[in-house]
């Protein structure tokens, strides 16, 4: 019988909270856990404990469920932390990273996790969840934080700098939200007859290798001719000429959509779907704000107990690999570039496969990045480089350092505009002041 106790911070949004209490309850290795759920928002908090208490007691099931607004008591005896925080009102301040750097000139794409509008979801984001990592450090310091909140790279990058004892990994669910897609259509199989390997950075990965399991040939030479095509065809309805482009051009294909690997590149505006990416932003947020009402309003009908299933993402089959020493492969993990990809900064954190055991995640050594490639990725690695720097010294000289960096800055005044603008806009939202 398991004795974890597993805290998940930013539990009232629902979705995340209950999908997360779903995997666990359903797991036979984690039978007998301490489950804690935290979040700021008591009247959604409220809500989330309530659905997972009643699937706990109405399966009979050996699980404790806890809530605590205080996050310093909900860690207490913690052995994994699993974040997902934002701060709210989450998609008017993402609009305001996309739309504000835009009207300065910045050619950026989506601005969540790069370009400028990414700086400033970092400034936002990045100190509270240092925050919670110094508790971890006092109160918990052996417990594995996992973390789903972006910027992906930039946040653990910041996690690995300012507490190295740290264990940690991030998580995302962006590869399987596309290769097992897209990669049947290219190759005209299964995607359980299709192996891959794949890396990079967060939202910034390709496929490395690929084969075909029934017979072990190399199915790189069928995608690079086919996958063209194929993508075309696609980009009618989501964005992906971009992701064309990169495998035309670089021969590797991106596990991942326009919106995203565009942030990085400053010639993305000129053959990224634009229109479509947008698309996807502004249907995002009605999808989960209605699907936040209807899980709301079966909870306080007293049926949220048929809500609390278990949910695709990895946190807890990494944990279950862990406690059960099981050595198992997760495809896509976020962890400190300890000679995996032996061509990018040791210092960064890279997107890559890990093995998993008792010890934690262990990366799969990649080599040698696809030269083309690793060169856009080392401009992204300063990028990061000197955002994390400017949040742990509070420099605006260093957060200006990092725009004047970042590819889709095209003038000094036009990264100064940006930044005095954008920290005035956004004050009370950033919780550390630059100097």
């Amino acid at each position: 019988m398991s004795k974890e106790k597993i805290v998940v911070i930013g539990a009232g949004s629902l979705q995340f909270g209950l999908g997360s209490v779903g995997s666990v309850i359903h797991s036979e290795s984690l039978d007998g856990s301490t489950i804690c759920l935290h979040d700021i928002n008591e009247e959604n908090l409220g809500l989330a404990t309530q659905a997972c208490q009643s699937a706990v007691e109405s399966g009979k099931l050996n699980y404790t469920v806890e809530l605590s607004l205080d996050r310093k008591e909900a860690l207490k005896n913690a052995t994994f932390v699993i974040n997902a925080i934002e701060i709210p009102p989450r998609f008017k301040l993402l609009r305001w990273d996309f739309e504000f750097p835009m009207m300065w000139g910045s050619t950026q794409i989506t601005g969540e996790n790069g370009g400028p509008g990414g700086l400033f979801h970092s400034l936002r984001v990045i100190p509270p969840i240092l925050d919670i990592c110094e508790d971890i450090q006092k109160i918990c310091p052996y417990a594995l934080f996992i973390n789903y909140s972006n910027p992906m790279s930039r946040i653990c990058l910041a996690i690995k700098r300012k507490f190295p004892n740290q264990k940690f990994v991030g998580l995302c669910h962006e590869l399987g939200n596309n290769a097992p897609q897209i990669l049947p259509k290219i190759l005209d199989t299964p995607m359980s007859n299709i192996e891959i390997k794949t890396g990079g950075l967060n939202h910034f990965g390709v496929v490395l290798e690929a084969k075909y399991r029934d017979t072990g040939r190399d199915a790189y030479p069928d995608i690079r001719q086919k996958g063209p095509a194929v993508l075309e065809r696609l980009a009618e309805s989501t964005d992906l000429s971009l992701i064309k482009f990169i495998l035309e051009t670089y021969d590797y294909y991106a596990y991942t959509t326009d919106n995203h690997y565009g942030e990085y590149l400053s010639w993305a505006w000129e053959v990224a779907d634009l229109p479509h990416g947008r698309e996807f932003w502004e249907s995002y947020e009605v999808k989960l704000a209605k699907s936040f009402s209807r899980i709301k309003r079966t909870i306080e009908r007293g049926r949220g107990a048929k809500l609390v299933k278990a949910d695709a993402e990895r946190a807890i089959p990494i944990i279950e690999g862990i406690i059960t020493n099981d050595n198992h492969e997760e495809t896509s993990v976020n962890i400190p570039n300890d000679g995996i990809i032996t061509n990018l900064p040791q210092d960064l954190v890279v997107e890559c496969p890990a093995i998993v055991n008792k010890d934690g995640l262990h990366g799969v050594p990649l080599g040698d990045y696809p030269k083309g490639l690793a060169a856009l990725l080392r401009t992204q690695a300063s990028v990061q480089d000197l955002v994390v720097e400017a949040i742990l010294t509070k420099s605006k000289k260093v957060a200006l350092q990092a725009l004047l960096a970042d590819p889709v800055i095209n003038s000094t005044s036009q990264a100064k505009n940006i930044l005095e603008s954008m920290l005035k806009l956004q004050k009370k939202y950033i919780q550390i002041e630059l100097e």
